[in-house]
């Protein structure tokens, strides 16, 4: 038995000015739609030929030819249908057409072609998706429930998204953040003549001084807090977190060595009528001042070694040799393990710093080593995205120099000790929607 030819089993080249369009096509082909088919031939080549009859005219490929002729093709592949009625015709012209649009989309499968296609950074808009609607496809649901059961969208119910990077950098942060500064009054007032200040080291962040970020306060509070509980915070340098904290609903406890940043974090917070105590003293003290199993909440940003130092004590972490500063770091932070409660969370901000070589000193995985050491466990990390400031204006330099890359984040190190499902038990719903509170 002979088996019968198909259109596709004799492709040949065919002038594109022999071609004809059907005049009844009832398909439309907008201009950016032809654009986007030129643009496909100019990656890919024709990979599908148009469909004729034996007299040259277009029973499917109407949007391809307009392509090849913007594109300014002299021959195109072409197949003919032969023994084909008039009715075969002129029904294939439109079950091309519907048989494609009747086909759907696995999304998630979708979604992760596409995320691969982004990584690999291919031209997203050769797929023919445009831009709305890849970030539609990217978009939860409103009504849909997330994994944890939570319905809605994750920005009113944490705040901000809860991945493991946050961008200081977005306009609703940006927009919180100066209003928590204004309310706080924390200008860094009592860090005149360190590092931070203008001109120093880490005068591209925060407006020219280090200072805690108040909206990353207020997400840890609210994600690892709970109001009624305790804050404490062995290296309460700045008013930021008692003053969050305070806010709140939580009680604070601080201790600070500098006297006169103590007894200005206790005026803020005093004046705003908080339940903050910042005790003046060294943090290796802690023991003086903070009861064993007494805290919900432990939130610190200890120095980050001698990258900016704060005073001329000797007892100031920040003036130690690298190798003094991890056993005096290590002997605070591991106190802090008596002093939380079970079923409860720990976060430390530290940011990675140099030694004279120009090599890392390890800050960030010797703090993980620290508190695992004692009992802790690494729960989570994230990462804190900071405005590049003045950055741009010396990365090149030093990338030149070097080969060292600018930094422009924290990290955010998160512990746990006990279990995460009684912490959570016990700590309760979180609830922190900004939009809603910035209309307050």
């Amino acid at each position: 038995m002979t088996e019968k030819l198909w259109p596709a089993d004799n492709v040949i080249r065919r002038k594109v000015a022999s071609l004809v369009p059907y005049a009844r096509n009832s398909r439309t082909h907008s201009p950016e739609q032809v654009d986007q088919i030129a643009a496909s031939i100019k990656e890919w080549g024709f990979t599908t030929p148009i469909l004729v009859d034996a007299d040259g005219q277009i029973i499917a490929g109407h949007g391809r030819l307009l392509a090849a002729q913007k594109l300014g093709l002299d021959e195109v592949p072409a197949m003919t249908a032969t023994g084909w009625t008039d009715a075969q015709k002129k029904a294939y012209v439109i079950a091309d057409n519907k048989l494609a649009l009747n086909a759907g989309w696995d999304n998630a499968l979708l979604a992760v072609e596409i995320k691969d296609l982004g990584d690999m950074g291919f031209d997203l808009s050769l797929t023919g998706f445009d831009a709305g609607e890849l970030a539609d496809l990217f978009k939860a649901p409103d009504e849909e429930k997330y994994a944890d059961g939570v319905a809605g969208n994750m920005a009113a119910n944490y705040g901000v998204p809860p991945f493991s990077v946050l961008d200081t950098r977005q306009g609703n942060w940006v927009k919180r953040k100066a209003a928590w500064r204004s309310l706080i009054g924390d200008n860094g007032e009592s860090r005149e003549h360190t590092l931070g200040a203008e001109g120093g080291m880490l005068s591209g962040m925060n407006n020219g001084v280090s200072l805690l970020d108040p909206v990353l306060a207020e997400i840890i509070v609210s994600w690892f807090g709970m109001a009624g509980g305790v804050a404490v915070d062995p290296f309460a340098g700045d008013t930021v977190f008692g003053f969050v904290a305070g806010t709140l609903g939580m009680t604070f406890e601080g201790i600070e060595l500098r006297k006169e940043q103590a007894e200005l974090n206790q005026a803020r917070c005093t004046a705003a009528d908080l339940p903050c105590t910042y005790y003046n003293d060294t943090s290796e003290n802690i023991d003086a001042y903070i009861e064993n199993d007494s805290a919900d909440l432990i939130f610190s940003c200890p120095p980050y070694a001698d990258l900016e130092v704060y005073s001329n004590d000797p007892r100031d972490l920040s003036t130690m040799a690298h190798d003094d500063f991890f056993k005096v770091y290590k002997g605070i932070l591991q106190s802090t393990y008596r002093k939380l409660k079970n079923d409860r969370f720990a976060v430390i901000v530290m940011g990675e710093v140099r030694g004279k070589d120009g090599a890392y000193i390890g800050t960030i995985p010797k703090t993980i080593e620290l508190m695992e050491e004692i009992g802790f466990v690494y729960y989570n990390e994230i990462v804190l995205i900071n405005p590049a400031g003045t950055l741009p204006l010396r990365a090149g330099k030093s990338m030149s120099a070097t080969r060292k890359v600018g930094k422009m984040h924290q990290n955010v190190l998160v512990f746990l000790k006990g279990s995460a499902k009684a912490a959570v038990a016990q700590l309760g719903d979180i609830s922190l929607n900004f939009e809603a509170t910035d209309e307050n």
